[in-house]
């Protein structure tokens, strides 16, 4: 069954291909591939981000403040409408990570984003976490502004399932048919042979960790997918109006 609250430290690194490769035989023996990819292969995660209509949620985020939170709706691959997805508000205080999340039919997560109707039906549902989204929903009154996907491989480690190494490529993202159903394609959002590694954790890196990351040069980032793709957008507004 998904995890659906937890709390944990998150790392990014924006690497090179060649980095990853290293990077990667050198965790094998402390890892193992998570369900979605025991063949090595990438799975699709497609989300929809959402915000109020003036974007307070990622500009406050981008400000780099000691809380900040955000709502999206997230399907493994293109869902149909009886698909189950995963509609969660993801917070962050002080560099430690809350996940809120429950499980949704595509349409009840419509019919509650969209129309406020609370969904009655579904042994999936977590009662709590909807009640917050209501609370969430109610105070920001957010509406779908972006698409944004990704392949990934993720991995778990051998000794402690609370590590995961996330291997995110071809990041892309839209600004129109904001529905996962519509299909899963965007825009590039990296250049060319850059990777986004994610290191998440209950606790502090293990040695092995550490030491690989040393090892490597690997210097840790504040990118954010959602506020970059922001930037983006902005940037290229301010270049129409001629003001850049």
């Amino acid at each position: 069954m998904a995890i659906e609250v937890f709390n944990r430290i998150e790392k990014k690194y924006l690497i090179t291909e060649d980095v990853c490769g290293q990077f990667l035989d050198k965790i094998i023996p402390y890892m193992e591939m998570d369900e979605f990819c025991r063949d090595g292969k990438f799975y699709s995660i497609n989300n929809i981000y959402f915000d109020t209509e003036n974007n307070d949620l990622i500009r406050t985020s981008i400000d780099k403040p000691v809380y900040k939170e955000k709502l999206r709706l997230r399907s493994y691959g293109v869902p149909d409408f009886n698909d189950i997805v995963f509609l969660e508000i993801k917070k962050k205080y002080k560099g430690i990570v809350n996940k809120r999340r429950t499980l949704l039919k595509l349409n009840q997560a419509y019919d509650f984003l969209f129309d406020g109707i609370m969904p009655s039906e579904g042994d999936y549902l977590n009662v709590q976490v909807l009640k917050e989204l209501k609370f969430f929903m109610e105070f920001y009154k957010p509406v779908a502004k972006l698409f944004l996907a990704y392949d990934r491989v993720a991995m778990f480690g051998k000794d402690d399932e609370n590590l995961r190494i996330t291997f995110d490529r071809n990041i892309r993202t839209r600004r129109d048919d904001l529905r996962l159903e519509d299909g899963d394609y965007g825009d590039k959002l990296l250049q060319d042979g850059q990777v986004l590694i994610e290191i998440k954790t209950a606790s502090s890196f293990p040695v092995w960790l550490a030491d690989i990351l040393a090892e490597l040069d690997m210097k840790g980032t504040s990118f954010s997918k959602y506020g970059t793709e922001y930037r983006h957008f902005m940037d290229n507004k301010l270049q129409k109006r001629g003001m850049v």
